[in-house]
């Protein structure tokens, strides 16, 4: 935990203290930020402050009364409800404006880890209770020099297993097999998987191989006991990501479609067309602000790239996010590029990584291109490899 900084942020966002709560590890968010085990045994409530000015203060049940000990700060101590109600209170005396694991209406469900009882309690003693929700991204989201370097590395690996698995796909396709098939979608599923494992890559689930009408399911995960075969003619998404098996790495995601054996049809390529300029929309937009010093909020590059689908006539096809945030997890705990499955009013941060992949999914076939782009103080941009047009397999 860096108190300096979290003081720091505190005073820029005129808030009087940052409280920290957990029960049974309710809150994974507040053990990272503040640097706690995440395997301490917790039974019991707990409450952390750290005031925008001076020492931070714990408030611990008696027979629980070590779990923050590592953490500076002085600490009361409590047993009935009645006497922890009390002691929060004169904890708090001092402090009225408190950020809080909390959304507003649930609206930014990926930091709401505070349950409504506990803001009630709070408001009742004449709290304000605010947002955390940029706070937890400028401590969580936000990368180091050498975080960026293993996205650049997971980057480089999986931009070229992703080339050689579209040419064994066709490979395969070509050659046939005693099945009838070349391959299918799990055996290629098991390919990629084989040759992240070569480049020292860890993931989680997948990745996803899909063919025609299950690549417009945009969570489709093929299995040994469901997957179909891959032949000539059929359309193909393949959607990748992995990071470094180091610790604190970050990951690389991408999507990636194609057609085999033929060239596409008008319709595939004008929705491919569609999907990709939408994903240049939103892409040029967070470069715009970047290189101009404006702020941006997630929300908005989902806007810029939505309402290019919209005006294409394809928008009740667009059923996601236009992209989220990226870090040492998959989905991480920044701005996510939203403004469709939740209204994401987090600013995107320099030195954060996010996914930008806007998608169309019709009944027959479904097209997604994702990249993914770094901010930097002064500037944003893809790190990868981008699609232009449909992969000829």
């Amino acid at each position: 935990m860096n108190l300096d900084a979290i003081q720091s942020a505190l005073q820029q966002a005129s808030l009087d203290g940052w409280l920290f709560y957990d029960h049974h590890h309710r809150d994974p968010l507040a053990y990272r930020i503040l640097g706690l085990g995440e395997s301490l045994h917790v039974t019991r409530r707990w409450f952390y402050l750290i005031p925008a000015h001076g020492a931070p203060k714990k408030l611990v049940h008696r027979i629980e009364q070590g779990r923050l000990d590592p953490l500076p700060g002085s600490k009361a101590l409590y047993s009935t409800w009645q006497e922890m109600e009390a002691q929060l209170a004169a904890m708090l005396q001092n402090s009225t404006r408190l950020a809080m694991q909390y959304s507003p209406r649930n609206a930014i469900m990926y930091v709401s880890m505070v349950d409504a009882g506990t803001v009630e309690m709070l408001r009742a003693m004449g709290k304000e209770i605010v947002s955390s929700a940029d706070l937890v991204s400028h401590f969580e989201a936000v990368l180091t020099e050498q975080q960026i370097a293993t996205h650049y590395a997971a980057q480089r690996a999986l931009d070229t297993i992703l080339a050689e698995g579209f040419r064994e796909i066709g490979s395969r396709v070509r050659g046939g097999s005693t099945r009838g098939h070349g391959t299918s979608e799990f055996e290629m599923v098991q390919w990629l998987s084989e040759a992240m494992r070569r480049e020292d890559l860890v993931w989680e689930n997948g990745p996803n191989v899909s063919v025609n009408r299950n690549s417009a399911d945009s969570h489709y995960e093929p299995t040994a006991d469901r997957s179909q075969p891959i032949v000539m003619g059929d359309f193909v998404l393949i959607d990748i990501w992995a990071r470094k098996n180091v610790p604190n790495a970050v990951f690389y995601d991408i999507t990636w479609t194609g057609v085999v054996g033929r060239e596409p049809t008008t319709h595939e390529a004008q929705v491919f067309a569609t999907v990709a300029a939408a994903r240049d929309a939103a892409v040029h937009l967070v470069e715009q602000a970047f290189a101009s010093g404006e702020k941006i909020a997630g929300w908005q590059a989902d806007d810029a790239a939505r309402q290019v689908i919209q005006s294409a006539g394809f928008g009740e096809f667009f059923t996601h996010r236009t992209g989220h945030n990226i870090a040492t997890e998959i989905h991480g705990s920044g701005a996510h590029l939203d403004n469709f499955e939740t209204h994401d009013e987090r600013l995107i941060l320099p030195n954060t990584c996010f996914s930008v992949e806007p998608g169309i999914y019709l009944p027959d076939f479904g097209v997604r291109s994702e990249v993914d782009m770094m901010t930097l103080p002064g500037g944003a941009k893809v790190t990868g490899r981008v699609q232009r047009e449909l992969v000829r397999i």
